[in-house]
Parts: C-alpha cells; sequence; structure tokens
C-alpha cells in the first residue's frame, strides 16, 4: 500500500506538471526581456559610435547655442523647412531677433528662454544637432537640420576648448 501510494503521488505530480506546461503554451506570453528588430539594434549601435566619436572628436569643447524647433505635429516637414528658411531670412544673425522668434515659434520648452539650451558638451545632442554645434560656424544661424524631434534653426552662440 505504502508503494502504491508514492507511485500514485508521482504519477499525479507528472501529470499535473504536463498538464501545466500544456496549458501554458497556450497562454499569451510577454518577454520579460523587451525584444529589438535587427535594424532597430544596428540604429542604436551606430547612435552610440556616433556619440563616442563626437565626444572624442571634440575632446574638452563646449557649445552655447540656441534653436528653434518646430515639432512634427507643428507642421508637416516641408512646410517646417519653408517657414524655418522665411524666419532665417527675417532674422539674419542677430541673436536678439533669433530670441524672439524663438519665443513666438518653437516647439521646444526652451522658447520661454528665446531657445537657449546654455552650455553642454559633444555627445548631449542627437547626432544632427551636436554635428552642426560643434563643427560649423559660431555667431551664424545653421539649418533647417533635421533630426527625430523636427526641424530646427541653430544658433551657436559661443564654443570653448578648441585648438588656436
Amino acid at each position: 500500500e505504502k508503494i502504491e501510494g508514492t507511485m500514485n503521488r508521482i504519477l499525479l505530480a507528472i501529470v499535473s506538471a504536463l498538464l501545466v506546461i500544456r496549458t501554458s503554451a497556450f497562454a499569451p506570453s510577454r518577454p520579460s526581456v523587451p525584444t529589438y528588430h535587427h535594424a532597430a539594434l544596428e540604429t542604436q549601435q551606430n547612435a552610440i559610435w556616433d556619440t563616442v566619436g563626437s565626444m572624442y572628436r571634440n575632446w574638452g569643447k563646449k557649445a552655447t547655442a540656441s534653436h528653434i524647433l518646430f515639432r512634427p505635429s507643428q507642421f508637416p516637414e516641408d512646410e517646417a523647412k519653408a517657414k524655418l528658411v522665411e524666419i532665417k531670412d527675417e532674422i539674419g544673425n542677430d541673436p536678439k531677433k533669433f530670441a524672439a522668434a524663438a519665443r513666438e515659434w518653437s516647439g521646444c520648452p526652451s522658447a520661454k528662454d528665446g531657445g537657449s539650451l546654455g552650455e553642454f558638451g559633444p555627445g548631449m545632442m542627437v547626432k544632427n544637432f551636436d554635428d552642426v554645434c560643434f563643427n560649423e560656424e559660431v555667431g551664424v544661424v545653421h539649418g533647417p537640420i533635421s533630426t527625430q524631434f523636427g526641424e530646427h534653426l541653430i544658433l551657436i552662440t559661443q564654443r570653448t576648448g578648441e585648438d588656436n
């Protein structure tokens, strides 16, 4: 009788385990770790290398810049670029006019500060923005520049740490 009871318990445990395994195969599951498609992983890896590359090339540099951002929700891309070109023509390279235009038009929270982003180092901004701020002429309005956030005009007001 003892052996038969033990055998019954073992058999019951095996049957229960099989039932749990079979029914869980049909249950919807969510992976506990996020899954990425190959293209998304490649894009993330490229972004990391772009950031590292910028930090290496621009080691010791700091930039101070302002921007006017048109988010995709404000205007379609073509309209945004056209409007930014119009604004750029109106303000020239005048920092006061740029700040006034940023207050009026920019879709970024920095608009309340005339578009000022303050001082930042290489790799702290998205690639296209970073490239402009650390490679283009200071005191000049650049753009329109496209990023994943929308279309920008960028005014680099200062850059330090450059070799003279």
